[in-house]
Parts: C-alpha cells; sequence; structure tokens
C-alpha cells in the first residue's frame, strides 16, 4: 500500500498540469464522484467567496462541535501537512484513513474510464470518501478557486455562503466583480428541498443577485436579511433587524471583518436549526475556539511574529488595519514572497510607509514570482524602507531572525507559500 507521500506524488503525477495546475470543470470529478456512488447522508455547507472562507469554515466547525455534532471539515490549500486539509471532529485526518481514501478514488477513476483528475479534484473526492466512513453530522467544504466550476461544487450544498468578493483570480474569474460574482454565485442552488444561499458581501455585483434570481435561489443578504450590532463588551447577531443572539463574545480571530464572517457562519447555523440543533451557549463557546493558523496568527515569543496569508489588496488591507492596532515596535521587518499572477502593486500598496525593511523572497513554486519582480515593484510605488533580497522565505524569515531586536515586529505574509515555508522553519527549529 502506498504511504500518503507516495500517493501525493501520485496526485501530482497524474493530470499534465501537475499539482499547481487549474483546470476548472465538473465533468471529470462528476464522472468519478458516480463511479464512488458518493451520497450525502447530512447537511452540506458550502463556503465560496474571495476572502473569508477559510474563517467562516473555522466557526462553522468550532461551533457545531461545541454542539456535540460530529464535523467534516475540508479546506485548502494547507500550510504544513496536507493532512490539514481534511478534519473531523476538529483535528487533522491520518495518514491511514487519507491513504484508504485516495486508493478509492483511484480505483473509481480508473473503472470510470482513467479520467485525469487535478490534484484538487482528487483530494476533495477522498475528503468526502473519509467522511463518509467516519459518519459525520454536517459537512462543510470550502471552495478551492471561483465556485461554479470548482470541484467542490459537484456537490448540491443545502447551505451556501459566499463571504465577499474582489478582484482576484482574473485569469480564471475575469477582470471584475461583476464576472467573478457570476463564478462565485454558482455554489447557490434553488430553493426547492429549503436549500438556502448565503452573500455576506456589503455590496454584491448584480451578477450574483440576478444568478440567484434565475435559479429561484432563496437569497439571505448581509444588511438586508440579517447582520450584526457591535458593543463595547461584545456583540448582537439580528435577522431581519430583529435580535436572535445577544452578547455574543468577539471572535477569537483577529480583525473587524470577522464580525461579517462569523455573522455568515450564525445565518448558514440559524437557518439549519431544523437540523442540526444549536444552542446560544455552543455558538459562544465555538466563537473563542476556532483554530486557523496564518490569518493573523501571532507566534509567541520575541520579537513578535505575525503570520498572515494575505495575497490580494482587499486581505492586505484588512491585514495592514490589523497591524495599525498594534503599538510600541521599534520596526517592522516584512518577509514577503508571492505568486507572479497576483497583483502584486495592489496587494503591497496597503503597506506603503509601514514597513521599515523588506526582506523580499522568491517562490521556487508553480506560478511563483521571482524576488526582482517584488522588488521592482516595492521600489516603483515608493513604498519606504530598506528592501533586500533572499532566495526563499525560511531563508529571508532565518535573516530576520539574526536582525530582529526583542522590541521589532517580523510580518510574514503574500501567500500561503510564503507563511507555509515560515511555519516549517519554526516548526524544524524547534
Amino acid at each position: 500500500m502506498k504511504t500518503l507521500l507516495e500517493w501525493l506524488d501520485h496526485l501530482e503525477r497524474l493530470h499534465p498540469k501537475g499539482q499547481g495546475g487549474i483546470e476548472l470543470g465538473l465533468d471529470r470529478v462528476a464522472c468519478v464522484k458516480a463511479a464512488l456512488q458518493q451520497k450525502a447522508s447530512g447537511p452540506v455547507i458550502v463556503v465560496g467567496g474571495t476572502n473569508g472562507k477559510g474563517s467562516t469554515c473555522a466557526y462553522l466547525e468550532a461551533i457545531y462541535a461545541a454542539a456535540g455534532y460530529r464535523v467534516g471539515c475540508y479546506t485548502s490549500p494547507h500550510l504544513v501537512d496536507y493532512n490539514e486539509r481534511v478534519r473531523v471532529d476538529r483535528g487533522p485526518i491520518d495518514d491511514d484513513a487519507l491513504c484508504e481514501a485516495f486508493s478509492r478514488v483511484e480505483a473509481a477513476r480508473q473503472a470510470a474510464g482513467n479520467v485525469a483528475l487535478t490534484y484538487f479534484e482528487f483530494g476533495t473526492l477522498a475528503a468526502w470518501e473519509v467522511f463518509a466512513r467516519r459518519g459525520v453530522d454536517v459537512t462543510i467544504l470550502e471552495v478551492g478557486l471561483g465556485g461554479r466550476l470548482d470541484a467542490v461544487n459537484v456537490y448540491d450544498a443545502d447551505c451556501a455562503i459566499v463571504t465577499g468578493i474582489a478582484i482576484d483570480h482574473t485569469d480564471w474569474l475575469g477582470p471584475t466583480r461583476e464576472t467573478i460574482g457570476f463564478e462565485k454565485a454558482g455554489i447557490f442552488r434553488p430553493a426547492a428541498g429549503g436549500r438556502v444561499a448565503i452573500c455576506a458581501d456589503p455590496q454584491p455585483p448584480q451578477s450574483l443577485l440576478g444568478h440567484a434570481a434565475r435559479i429561484g435561489a432563496d437569497l439571505r443578504l448581509f444588511g438586508r436579511d440579517f447582520g450584526f450590532s457591535s458593543e463595547r463588551e461584545g456583540w448582537t447577531f439580528l435577522v431581519t433587524g430583529a435580535v436572535r443572539l445577544e452578547n455574543l463574545p468577539c471572535p477569537a480571530l483577529i480583525g473587524d471583518y470577522q464580525l461579517r464572517n462569523a455573522t455568515a457562519a450564525l445565518m448558514a447555523i440559524d437557518v439549519l436549526g431544523g437540523q442540526l440543533v444549536v444552542t446560544p451557549e455552543n455558538v459562544r463557546r465555538g466563537l473563542l475556539e476556532p483554530d486557523l493558523k496564518g490569518r493573523f496568527q501571532r507566534l509567541p515569543g520575541r520579537p513578535t511574529i505575525v503570520l498572515d496569508v494575505a495575497h490580494n489588496p482587499q486581505a492586505t488591507g484588512a491585514f495592514a488595519a490589523n497591524l495599525d492596532a498594534m503599538e510600541g515596535f521599534a520596526q517592522t521587518i516584512a518577509v514577503v514572497g508571492m505568486l507572479r499572477d497576483k497583483d502584486m502593486a495592489g496587494a503591497l500598496a496597503p503597506l506603503a510607509g509601514r514597513v521599515d525593511r523588506w526582506l523580499v523572497a522568491g517562490l521556487d513554486v508553480p506560478r511563483g514570482a521571482v524576488a526582482e519582480a517584488l522588488v521592482s515593484v516595492i521600489e516603483t510605488n515608493r513604498l519606504g524602507g530598506l528592501v533586500e533580497r533572499f532566495e526563499s522565505p525560511a531563508a529571508a524569515f532565518a535573516y530576520a531572525g539574526r536582525v530582529a531586536s526583542e522590541n521589532d515586529r517580523i510580518i510574514v505574509f503574500g501567500s500561503f507559500y510564503t507563511v507555509a515555508a515560515v511555519l516549517r522553519a519554526v516548526q524544524n527549529h524547534g
């Protein structure tokens, strides 16, 4: 039997475009899904959006677990170990269970005509196999890219959430919020059978609203159908303007935008209340317990180290606001690496004047930008600070540790790959 590493190597070589390759479409994954005879045994929640997907999944996962349900949660990408993508009872699944699931998917793939699944498609089908064998009560699936043609969308959502819509992945989703909004809305389903669609974007594109209307979705909108009011000691969850839950603790994840992510999760829990009963105390506990690496994650010790996977203008804008709320640092040292198909200038712009020393790293991955490209963006846009080049995020982070004083702050951002490299370095050093 193959080891997990051997299976992952197989997944990387299976499709002509490899692990980093993207080929949107549902035909391949639907064919193998049918061969596996996969069916839902409980509510399915699909979460899409440009930013906030991971946080929303984390709130749902923590709250349902606090209510005593067995929760299956599939997210991507992972930061250190592939097992992070497939969680049951809030813990990463073990290698043996993953390998068994991969084996079943491989057999079905071959039986279906040797279908060339992508890395993500294969992993999505395997995650469902794990959840089915573990008998989860609720399945939470995070969209990988877009929505309409993403592998996760092969499963019909009882509740589909679009957290927000911003410019990202324009090569695949189009250049505007309208084109992107249409792709995100593809995870919505008609209202028949009690299915519900949720959008937490305060200004949803007309394309999303139009698609929801055309298919007859039961669409719940932030600001119209649900929302929140914030108080000094906590906050209140509102549904159609009326108080649904009050005296809620501030979410454990940092950032003002986290209230909107948490509210989207609560709206989903509310509409599924007939199938999965959740008490106010379950909600309060779950809001305080989400575990999500790489989202304004502060590592213990000094100097202060902050990790964030922010990689587009909206996300780095929120990252910059969170940094501004921190005080008392002699200087800020930034370790940054990005993918070349991202809006590098737009993503780095919110950090203008906030960084004293840029440690710019190239990413040796598919679509990775070379360090010189980021240096050019920083210097051309006059973002301020000293700029230095490094071969890798790990090398840049090691250098930051040598030059930083206890009163400095090291921030790591720009890509999941950048944060993952630093987390691995921290683990190896520890």
